[in-house]
C-alpha cells in the first residue's frame, strides 16, 4: 500500500458529527458530498494529511444503514491509495485475498475504491483507493 488515505467513520447524524469533530479537531470539514450509488452523504476532514471520512447512511439498504444497524456508530474502515487499482487488486487476488467487488467503482472525494473481504484482514474492512485520472 502507497499510504494511508483517510480512515472512514460511520455516523447516523452527519451534520451533528460534523460539530462534534469541529470542536475537537478545531476546524470544519473541507468538503461533503453524496455518493447516490453507494446510499451515503460524506464529510471529510484533514488531519496533518491524514483524512476523517465521516459517512452517513441516506438509504436504509445502504451498506452504511447495516453497519450502523448493527454495530453502531464507529469505525467502519481504513483506506489505503493506491496506484493501478486494478494492478493491485489482481496481485492481491493471487495472494489469496478476496474483494467485496470484481472491480472499482466511482466512490467520494474524486476516487476510485474497492472493498477487501474483512473475513481475510482480520475482521477490518480495508478499502483501496486511486486518485481518478482526468
Amino acid at each position: 500500500m502507497d499510504k494511508l488515505e483517510h480512515i472512514g467513520i460511520a455516523v447516523k447524524n452527519l451534520e451533528k458529527s460534523n460539530l462534534l469533530f469541529e470542536k475537537l479537531l478545531g476546524k470544519p470539514p473541507y468538503k461533503t458530498e453524496e455518493v447516490k450509488s453507494e446510499g451515503v452523504r460524506t464529510s471529510f476532514f484533514d488531519v496533518g494529511g491524514i483524512k476523517i471520512e465521516l459517512i452517513e447512511s441516506i438509504n436504509a439498504n445502504s451498506p452504511i444503514a447495516k453497519f450502523l444497524e448493527t454495530r453502531g456508530e464507529g469505525l467502519h474502515h481504513i483506506a489505503f491509495a493506491v496506484d493501478k487499482i486494478n494492478d493491485r487488486m489482481q496481485d492481491l487476488s493471487d495472494k489469496e485475498f478476496r474483494f467485496l467487488a470484481s472491480e472499482a467503482k466511482p466512490g467520494a472525494d474524486n476516487k476510485m475504491i474497492v472493498f477487501m473481504h474483512p473475513k481475510a484482514t482480520n475482521n477490518v474492512l480495508v478499502e483501496l483507493c486511486e486518485e481518478k485520472k482526468p
